[in-house]
């Protein structure tokens, strides 16, 4: 049977997409591959690689999960360098620790019998490039990126997501909406 790369996300509606995109153009000679724009996302839950025979059961499962949570908006605040400034790896957009977000994340890792670390609050990442570290550490400057941005996601869905090619695309096996 073939093993799937199966992960749990919320999809970002397409102006806020188009928004990033267009946000991060102005540091696009910096050495970083940036995230095609259709596949920005904040992912809930990593589930693995998996047998494809598995999926429907996945699926009904983090369906169920989510019936019993209830839909909300997520604020996102700040793209920057994570883990820091001193060891960039990645550009991310992040919001504040979110309860609703921990909440809906710890009924779809139940749901899934995996283990369930207990959030209090729950912090929204989302990676919009990979930083290109040969390239970055010939930089005789380092530049610095921490820009305040408003950005209200919707969370009503979330979606069981393939990865194929390496993180490269993401294909959408089954909506679950959120009451």
């Amino acid at each position: 049977m073939q093993k799937k790369k199966i992960f749990i996300e919320v999809q970002l509606p397409g102006q806020v997409k188009k928004r990033l995109s267009r946000k991060i153009e102005q540091w696009a000679e910096l050495p970083v591959k940036w995230s095609k724009e259709e596949n920005f996302h904040l992912a809930i839950s990593f589930v693995g690689y998996v047998d494809e025979s598995m999926l429907p059961e996945i699926c009904a499962k983090v369906s169920s999960a989510t019936e019993s949570v209830e839909a909300f908006d997520l604020q996102l605040d700040n793209i920057k360098f994570s883990p820091n400034e001193l060891d960039p790896q990645t550009v991310v957009l992040t919001g504040q620790p979110s309860k609703e977000l921990g909440a809906l994340h710890c009924a779809i890792q139940q749901a899934l019998g995996m283990k369930t670390e207990q959030y209090k609050h729950f912090r929204p990442v989302i990676t919009l490039g990979k930083i290109r570290s040969q390239q970055w550490e010939e930089l005789a400057e380092k530049p610095i990126i921490n820009e305040k941005v408003s950005v209200v996601v919707p969370i009503d869905f979330v979606s069981v997501m393939e990865s194929k090619g390496g993180g490269a695309e993401y294909f959408s096996l089954e909506d679950c909406p959120l009451s």
